[in-house]
């Protein structure tokens, strides 16, 4: 079968461009792919984090012959373009990831283009159908893009209670996201804490952690988890590490963990951790925590399987439906600081690290990228 994968990878960063470079990867192995990716993702003045490239090599890098690096977002001169370039390939199926209604007038046009020069079909992978942070216009830009779609992949069945509001009765299927394991083995906690002492100056070698790990937006709920550190720290000794760039602003974060002189007991990496590095922050962990006041699926825990850690998550969304709840971590009330402090003590007073952890390496084997590769040519008939 002849593939397009359209949208983020590489030299684009974060968890979208990971994604697709997997998706290619593991479609590849029986297919042929190609990847026509962003070579301008957003306007610079829409960009909330420092740099949208990444800084240093993927961990799977698509083969450079394979990836156009051609698609436009703002520019329907190229939409068109990219259209007919992507037609001339006569790809039997093109493979779009939806999660802003931002990129669906680019989408839209794409697919359109490509449709009306090719017999190819589109289906998209949808994050979101309805964004976290709303905006004007989200409605009629989904119902846009979504007219030129043939099949839907949702992840979650938030967000396939979400597509039932704008999907006219075309095909879809819910696939569980699949685990990123594409940032290499587990290392010991000894070693990570180490390299963590070495890279960031940070010293948790003889520390218990919790990390708070991915993009600071305010739906991460991550000021409940610091307003929760008082309380957990009267019980537990350990340390926080928050890991990841602020798409919020920082200095009410920063405000807070000063007001509550959690100085000592939060360390914060604000930038964006190289893929070669983020095995070392899972690795150091005993438990990652969630806060989340709204979701649909999460990729953190997907990494957080991939190196059977358990997750304390807050019951929203998705999260629910990969988060056993005892068993491979903690499923709590959203925005309750109380809820986060009660389930941290539990976990470490009850000493269930190695129970949950043992949990979710065998919880893991049900996200493999080749069931999620394989239910995607079920649905458009191919297996």
């Amino acid at each position: 079968m002849k593939i397009v994968i359209v949208g983020t990878a590489y030299p684009m960063r974060g968890g979208i461009a990971q994604f697709n470079s997997l998706l290619y990867k593991y479609l590849s192995a029986d297919n042929d792919v190609k990847m026509f990716s962003f070579r301008r993702q957003y306007p610079e003045i829409l960009f909330p984090g420092k740099t949208q490239f990444e800084q240093g090599e993927p961990a799977y890098k698509i083969p450079d012959d394979r990836n156009v690096i051609c698609v436009d977002s703002v520019n329907p001169y190229n939409w068109i373009s990219t259209g007919i370039k992507i037609a001339q390939e006569k790809p039997d199926l093109i493979i779009f990831k939806y999660w802003l209604p931002f990129f669906a007038p680019c989408f839209a046009v794409i697919s359109y283009m490509a449709k009306k020069y090719s017999n190819t079909k589109v289906l998209f992978i949808c994050d979101n159908v309805i964004p976290h942070e709303k905006r004007f216009g989200d409605n009629f830009f989904t119902k846009l893009a979504f007219g030129q779609v043939d099949y839907f992949v949702v992840m979650s069945r938030t967000v396939e209670e979400d597509l039932k509001k704008f999907n006219q009765g075309k095909p879809y299927k819910l696939i569980q996201h699949p685990v990123y394991n594409m940032f290499g083995d587990k290392v010991s906690k000894e070693e990570a804490k180490e390299f963590i002492f070495k890279e960031y100056s940070i010293d948790v070698r003889n520390e218990n952690v919790i990390l708070f790990f991915g993009f600071i937006r305010k739906y991460k709920g991550l000021n409940y988890l610091i307003e929760a550190m008082p309380g957990i720290l009267k019980k537990v000794n350990l340390k926080l590490l928050v890991v990841g760039e602020f798409y919020d602003d920082s200095n009410k974060y920063m405000e807070q963990i000063k007001n509550l002189k959690l100085d000592e007991s939060i360390s914060v990496v604000s930038d964006f951790v190289p893929d070669s590095n983020v095995k070392y922050f899972f690795s150091a962990c005993d438990v990652v925590v969630l806060p989340y006041s709204d979701a649909t699926q999460s990729g953190i825990i997907q990494i957080a399987y991939h190196y059977d850690k358990p997750v304390i998550a807050t019951d929203v969304g998705g999260l629910a439906e990969v988060v056993r709840n005892n068993e491979t971590g903690f499923l709590i009330k959203p925005k309750d600081a109380n809820a986060i402090s009660d389930a941290v003590i539990k976990f470490y007073e009850e000493k269930l690290e190695d129970k949950f952890s043992n949990n979710a390496k065998e919880e893991k084997k049900k996200f493999s990228w080749e069931e999620f590769t394989s239910k995607i040519l079920s649905l458009v008939g191919q297996k």
